[in-house]
This record gives C-alpha cells, structure tokens and sequence, in this order.
C-alpha cells in the first residue's frame, strides 16, 4: 500500500525534507519513501497534499481507568452535592444493602451547594450500608463510605501507609477521605473488575486515541482490576481478537519490596518482553504524593501551607533496595517524584552503579520541582523524565504558591532539562491531563493555557521548539522501550504508525498548534481513524 502525494514532517530530523512524496507500507512496516508522487501500478491513498508525520506515543496514562469513565460512572461534569447524588440513583437502578457504588471525576471544591469538601458522613444519605467509593478528578484522593472504612479497618497492611494520607477530623477519626497511595491502596483491593469488565473498557477507549492520532501507550492499570494476570489477560486477548488498535507497555505498580519480590517469582516476563503489542513495562513507585494536596515531598515548606514539606513515601534506603533489586532482574523502574524533595530521591537512588540507569532506561515522572543542584545530578546519571506539559493549562497560576519564589523558575523546567541532554519525553497522564498530544505540545511550545494566558508563556525560557514538542511524542517514547531502530520515525524499516495531519506543524503559528487536525491514523499500516 501507498500513500501518496503527502508531504512529510519528521521532527527527529534537523533539515524537513521539501515538496511532495510517497510512503509505502507492507507487513506493518514502512518499506519505501519516494522522493516525488508514486505513478505505478501499486494500491494508493491520496494523501491531498496533507502532512503525514510518525503517530504518536504517549509514555504515561491510565487507559483503563479513562475507558472505565466512559463505560461507568462518569463524575467530571458535576456542579453540585444534589446533581452527584442524583446521577448516581439515576446510573444504580436500584441500591440495596452492601452493594459496591462506584463513581469517578468529581470535584466537589467547585461545587455549588456545599461550602465544606465531601465525608463519609454525606455519602450516608446515597445509603447507610452501601459500599461507596468515589474518586477525585486528578486521581489523587477518594471519598468512601463508613461501610467501606469497616472493611479498611480490617486491613492490616493499610497500616502501613502514611497517616497524612487518611485525613481525620478533630477526634482523631477518619472522616473517610484518603489521598494518594492510600487511594492507590484502597483500589487495589477493592475495585475487583473482570477481565470482560476490563476489555470492555479498552474497547471504549481506544477510539478516543485514534482519533488523535495516539498508536503507542505506556499505562498504569492494575489498580483498576487487582491483579497484573487479569491485566495482561484483558490485553492479549483484545490483540487476538483483533480489538487492540495500539501497542501497549503495561506498568506493574508495587506498594513496597514484598510486591516486586512476589511479581519477580511469580513472572518470568521482564520489560519489554511479551506478544507483538503487549509488553511488560516498568516496575512503577510512587515516591510522594501531589501539590495540590500540599503531599508532593518538597524541600522547603509550602508558601501557602508552612507547617508542611509534604511526605516521602520511603526512606532512601528502602527507595535503593527497590530499584536495585528491580534493576538486578532486568525490570526497568518508573518513579512518580513531583516536589524537588522526591526527585532528589530518585536519582540518589538512580545514581546506584547496580541500578543501571543508562541499560536499563529508568524513568522518572513529572520532576515538577527542580533546583540548579538537581539538574546537575540529572545531567550526571541521566534517566529519562516523563514530563505532562498540559497540566501546565490550568496549574502555572498555582504554582507560586507550591514553590519558594526563588524555584519557581525551575518549575516544569522543559528546556532546562532538554538543554542538558537528559532525555525527556511529553505525555497526558490521561485521564488528568489531556488526550490530545497537540494539545499538549501547544503547552510545551507556547507555556500558556488555552485563553492565550499568561501573554508570551510562563518562564517562556522553558519554551521547547516545536520539533522538541514532537520528539517527546514520538521517536523518544520509544527509546523507553528500546525500540530506537523500529518506532517513531519515517524511514524504511520503522513500524508504519503514521498521522495524517492537515497543516505542516512548522508553518501554523504556535499559538495555533493545538488547532492542527488529525486526518488519518494507521496503526502497524492499518488505518485505525478518519475522519
């Protein structure tokens, strides 16, 4: 097959290539790429003179909690206490006693009738002896119900999850909200789905990412169904059946050592190994917890909250046994470290000779903190940062008030980073941030939100270009899976996952990327999306 009369953008390469070509496929790979229109006898798509570029590969989300959404209980558009309960009755035909009530996306900080944020107590009026569990919108905090906190304060292991992380109210009690690995906890154990619950899932969501153009995933799933067998079994079974639009790297999250020990005697699959397009990812470690919560571990105190620096997770000695014994059995590690605090954690223990940083390709998310000193150590150890630029969109107003003002420079420090040549890549952490990659390059590009706000971009010295911008999409995602010479570029030999795109990212002003339109997605030479 052909694709014709296209022109090509490849972000990976200093000089674009001129006028308009040819690029063919066979067997989901890219054969050939003719200098000029294709005029023989081959089976052809006319590409219009449109702009054909690599797909894109987005190295962090949550694929099955964002199909979860939209196959379940979706919360995001509630205003008010009295709307979610009514869509709640409205989506459970009937409630009866212990019966398990899930929902997902709310944030009651907006809403409109309630001057205080939800408790278990309120969840009482859904019904006494449910099960309720809701989940906040970015993820990182849940409301349950009191019948829910009995089976909690059953658990021994929940005991050991940090007390700032159950918040309690004057008496010492649980009011019922949780933050962060204590949410991750909480979901683990019981949120217990089926693998059709899961596939069905997938099935909903994959449409989503075609549509943008998005044919590679890097996810974290498992505490969405329990258990990485029923995980990988949803998975594999969709790409037998032909269901499975996109290749995916499936993340093992772990609680501790007893975690990472139990999937290494129980799995002889190790990162990258697996079927044609599902392999085993990182192991994936939560280091500290969230700004907005002031649990991002920070270095100095909140400006807006001193009695806080947030909290660390682990102890740097236990950090070290983790991603040396990971490392030691061949599993790469993704560490989620906001404050600067959690950053300097993880390449204290990156930097270990027996974690073999540069082989194994470790990872570290968001790093939304930096200081000059911990731009030095990464540039000294250099593992790959997994950045979320579209979070920038409504959070650089905020940020003022999470960092000391002589920080505040370093905050989502792109361009720092990449000058350094510590590699980075761009992602959504969907369903938090946004889906759409160009969206999120627009972020990176131009450092301001949607309204054009604040003007010429926030600490615009962090711009990337936007060639940088689509690195971080394509052709650097998939270093992280070691497939440098097969993924992410046009060229023959690479995998034939394309996007058809309407303008030449190059020629818009960059304050109009995010206006680009996907045309057409293939994925492994499959057209997956038109539009």
């Amino acid at each position: 097959m052909i694709i014709n009369n296209v022109r090509l953008y490849q972000p990976a390469q200093a000089i674009q290539t001129q006028g308009l070509h040819a690029v063919e496929y066979q067997d989901g790979k890219i054969t050939h790429i003719y200098d000029q229109p294709y005029e023989g006898q081959e089976d052809v798509i006319d590409g219009r003179g449109k702009v054909l570029a690599p797909a894109f590969n987005d190295s962090h989300m949550h694929l099955l909690r964002f199909g979860l959404l939209k196959k379940e209980l979706d919360l995001t558009e509630v205003t008010s206490w009295a709307e979610m309960k009514e869509l709640v009755e409205n989506h459970y035909d009937k409630i009866q006693e212990y019966d398990w009530i899930f929902g997902k996306g709310f944030n009651d900080a907006n809403f409109t009738d309630m001057d205080r944020l939800l408790t278990a107590e309120d969840l009482s009026e859904i019904h006494v002896n449910a099960y309720i569990y809701f989940m906040h919108q970015d993820g990182h905090e849940c409301v349950i119900s009191e019948k829910a906190m009995e089976l909690l304060k059953k658990e021994k292991d929940f005991e050991k999850e940090p007390e700032e992380f159950k918040e309690k109210d004057e008496e010492g009690n649980w009011t019922g909200r949780f933050k962060d690995t204590a949410v991750h906890y909480i979901k683990h154990h019981f949120w217990g789905r089926s693998v059709e619950d899961a596939k069905e899932a997938i099935k909903c969501a994959t449409p989503y990412l075609s549509e943008v153009g998005i044919t590679s995933v890097h996810t974290d799933d498992i505490n969405f169904i329990g258990s990485y067998d029923k995980l990988w079994q949803a998975y594999t079974e969709l790409e037998q059946e032909g269901n499975l639009p996109i290749d995916v790297h499936l993340h093992h999250y772990i609680f501790n050592i007893d975690d990472l020990h139990k999937y290494l005697e129980t799995n002889t699959k190790r990162t990258g190994d697996g079927t044609d397009q599902v392999k085993v990812g990182s192991v994936k470690i939560f280091l500290d917890g969230t700004q907005r919560l002031h649990t991002a571990a920070m270095r100095n105190p909140y400006p807006d909250n001193p009695n806080t620096h947030g909290t660390l997770i682990y102890d740097q000695d236990q950090l070290n046994e983790m991603v040396k014994v990971a490392s030691e059995n061949g599993m790469q590690v993704a560490m989620h470290a906001i404050g600067d605090r959690a950053v300097e954690q993880a390449v204290t223990a990156l930097g270990q000779s027996e974690a073999h940083t540069a082989q194994l390709r470790h990872r570290i998310i968001h790093a939304q903190t930096l200081a000059p000193d911990l731009i030095k150590k990464l540039r000294e150890v250099k593992p790959y940062i997994e950045t979320q630029p579209s979070f920038l969109l409504s959070e650089w107003s905020e940020k003022d008030k999470w960092t000391p003002k002589e920080l505040v420079p370093y905050c989502d420090a792109y361009e720092s980073i990449r000058k350094e040549h510590i590699p980075m890549t761009l992602s959504s952490d969907l369903p938090i941030g946004s889906l759409d990659p160009l969206e999120s390059m627009y972020a990176a590009v131009t450092r301001m939100d949607l309204d054009g706000k604040p003007e010429g971009g926030w600490m615009p010295q962090e711009k990337l270009t936007v060639d940088h911008a689509f690195q971080g999409f394509t052709n650097l995602p998939a270093e992280l899976e070691y497939k440098d010479s097969e993924k992410g570029r046009l060229e023959a030999g690479y995998q034939a996952d394309l996007v058809l795109l309407d303008q030449h990212p190059l020629e818009v002003e960059e304050d109009q990327l995010h206006n680009i339109q996907v045309c057409r997605t293939w994925h492994r030479g499959k057209q997956v999306y038109k539009k």
